[in-house]
C-alpha cells in the first residue's frame, strides 16, 4: 500500500491538476485509489472523485477532531492500493501560529510523506534554498520527493534537476512542463465543479492524466510512499456499516446548480434511515413525491440562473410546500434559490420567493473561511431539546442577501464569518432554516442528526 500527502509551496502552484492527473493515471493502472482533502472544500473533491471513481472525503482540523481525522481516514484507506491526501494552500499554511492546523500538522498526524509541487515559473537556482528551507523549518516532516510543474523546457528542467541534486538530498519524482492546451478553468471558489462540465470534465480528466503519466515518474512515486498497514487501520470497521430500511424520503437537488455535498453528510442520511431523494432543479417541473424533507446544498445558481428562473412549476411547487410545513434545509446556493430573485447584470431572475430578500453578486467575497455559529432558542431544529454548544462551520460566498425584511426569525448568531448580516445566520420560515453557512456532520457537531429527528418529529406530528 502507498500513501502520500500532495502539499505545495504556496497556493495556485497547480497541486489540483496534478493530482486529479495522478489519481487518474493511478487509477488507469489497475489500483484502487482512494483520494482525500484537507480543508472546507467542495469543488476539488468532485474532480478528485471523477478521476478516482471513488468518495473524495475531506480532512479539517476546524470542523471535526484529531480522532474522527484519523479514524475516517483508517477506515475508508482500509480496502484501497494507493492513497492520495491533496492539501490545501502552502505546506505550512493554516490559521494557528504554532502551525497545530496545517498542512504539515495533517501529514504528520496522518504519517504520510509529503510530496512537495513547486511552481518553477522564474526561477532556477533559487530551487535549492526554497527546499533546503522547507526541510529545515519541521525535520520531522518526511519527504518523498518534489515535482517540478510549469517548467519552460528541457534546458529549464536540467537546470532543476543539477541544483536540487548538488544541493539538497530531495528526489525529483517528476517535471511537468507549462502547458497552455490543458487549462481547466477557474472561478472564484478555485476550478469549476466537475458536475458543471458535464462529458467535457472526462476530457479534461484524461489529458491531466496522460500529463502525469509522461512526465512524472509514478513507479518512484509509489516506491517512495509505501506504508505498511498499521493494526489499528486494519481492524478498524471490519463490519460494514449496515443502514435500516428508509422510512423517510428527502428531496436533494443534484444537478449543475447544485452539487456542494459532503459524502459523509449523504452517508449519514442512509445511517439515519433518510433516503434522499434527488431531483434536478433546473429540469424536473415538480418535487419528487412522497417526500418528507427538503435538502438544498451548495453550488453556482447564478450561472444557471435563467434556466432555474424559467422553471415556474417547480419554483411554485417549492414554495407552495415549504408554505405548508414541509421541513427543509437549505445553504448557500440553497439559500440563494429560496430568495425573492437574483440580481445579475441589470436583471432581476425570479427565483422560489420563500425568503424575502435579493440576491445581488459582488466581485469581492462577501464572506469567506471558517464559522462560529451559536443556535438561538428559537432554532426549529432544537425546540424543545437541548441545543448544542457552539458549531465549527465555514462559508465562501460573493453574494449578499439585500432588500431583506426587518421582520426575519434567525437560527443562529454569527461569533465567527459574515452569515446573513455579520451578527445572524440562519433564516428560518416556516420549518426552513437557510443560511450561507455550510454545515458538515462530524464528531463534533451532526446536522444531519439534527434535521433528521427534527423530519421525524414533524411528520409524526402533522
Amino acid at each position: 500500500m502507498s500513501a502520500f500527502y500532495i502539499s505545495a509551496a504556496h497556493k495556485s502552484s497547480g497541486k489540483t491538476t496534478l493530482s486529479i492527473g495522478l489519481a487518474k493515471a493511478i487509477r488507469d493502472r489497475g489500483l484502487k485509489i482512494r483520494t482525500f482533502k484537507k480543508g472546507p472544500d467542495y469543488i476539488d473533491p468532485i474532480w478528485l472523485r471523477q478521476a478516482s471513481a471513488q468518495d473524495c472525503h475531506n480532512l479539517d482540523f476546524f470542523t471535526s477532531g484529531r480522532e474522527h481525522i484519523l479514524s475516517l481516514f483508517r477506515d475508508l484507506r482500509r480496502d484501497s492500493d494507493v492513497t492520495l491526501v491533496e492539501g490545501n494552500m502552502g505546506l505550512f499554511d493554516g490559521l494557528s501560529l504554532d502551525g497545530s492546523d496545517s498542512n504539515a500538522a495533517m501529514a504528520r498526524l496522518l504519517d504520510l510523506p509529503v510530496v512537495l509541487v513547486v511552481d518553477c515559473s522564474g526561477t532556477s537556482r533559487g530551487i535549492a534554498p526554497l527546499l533546503l528551507g522547507y526541510r529545515d523549518f519541521d525535520p520531522k516532516l518526511r519527504y518523498a520527493g518534489v515535482i517540478l510543474n510549469k517548467v519552460a523546457g528541457p534546458r529549464h528542467e536540467s537546470k532543476m534537476r543539477a541544483m536540487i541534486r548538488e544541493y539538497t538530498d530531495f528526489r525529483v519524482l517528476g517535471a511537468v512542463p507549462r502547458n497552455n492546451d490543458i487549462q481547466v478553468t477557474e472561478r472564484h471558489l478555485g476550478l469549476i465543479p466537475g458536475n458543471e462540465m458535464g462529458d467535457q470534465a472526462e476530457g479534461v480528466i484524461e489529458l491531466l492524466a496522460r500529463q502525469a503519466a509522461d512526465h512524472i515518474d509514478i513507479d518512484a512515486l509509489l516506491e517512495a510512499s509505501v506504508k505498511e498497514q498499521a493494526a489499528a487501520d486494519s481492524d478498524i470497521n471490519q463490519t460494514e456499516r449496515t443502514c435500516p430500511s428508509p422510512d423517510l424520503r428527502i428531496a436533494i437537488a443534484r444537478d449543475t446548480a447544485f452539487g456542494f455535498y459532503y459524502p459523509g453528510d449523504l452517508q449519514r442520511f442512509a445511517e439515519l434511515g433518510a433516503e434522499l431523494v434527488a431531483f434536478d432543479a433546473l429540469n424536473d417541473n415538480r418535487l419528487p413525491a412522497s417526500i418528507d424533507g427538503l435538502f438544498i446544498g451548495g453550488g453556482f445558481p447564478e450561472t444557471q440562473v435563467e434556466a432555474l428562473s424559467a422553471n415556474q412549476s417547480l419554483l411554485r411547487d417549492i414554495r407552495q410546500s415549504i408554505r405548508q410545513g414541509l421541513p427543509s434545509y437549505a445553504e448557500c446556493g440553497g439559500l440563494m434559490y429560496l430568495s425573492r430573485d437574483l440580481m445579475q447584470a441589470g436583471t432581476a431572475w425570479p427565483l422560489c420567493n420563500v425568503i424575502p430578500a435579493s440576491v445581488v453578486m459582488s466581485r469581492k467575497p462577501q464572506g469567506r473561511g471558517y464559522v462560529i455559529l451559536e443556535p438561538r432558542p428559537d432554532h426549529p431544529w432544537y425546540r424543545g431539546r437541548t441545543r448544542p454548544g457552539d458549531i465549527h462551520a465555514h462559508e465562501f460566498h460573493y453574494s449578499s442577501l439585500q432588500y431583506l425584511s426587518s421582520d426575519l426569525n434567525y437560527g443562529y448568531a454569527i461569533k465567527r464569518g459574515t452569515g446573513i448580516d455579520g451578527m445572524n445566520d440562519g433564516i428560518i420560515r416556516h420549518n426552513l432554516v437557510a443560511s450561507y453557512t455550510h454545515l458538515r456532520s462530524t464528531d463534533l457537531h451532526s446536522w444531519v442528526d439534527d434535521f433528521v429527528s427534527f423530519t421525524r418529529e414533524a411528520l409524526t406530528d402533522s
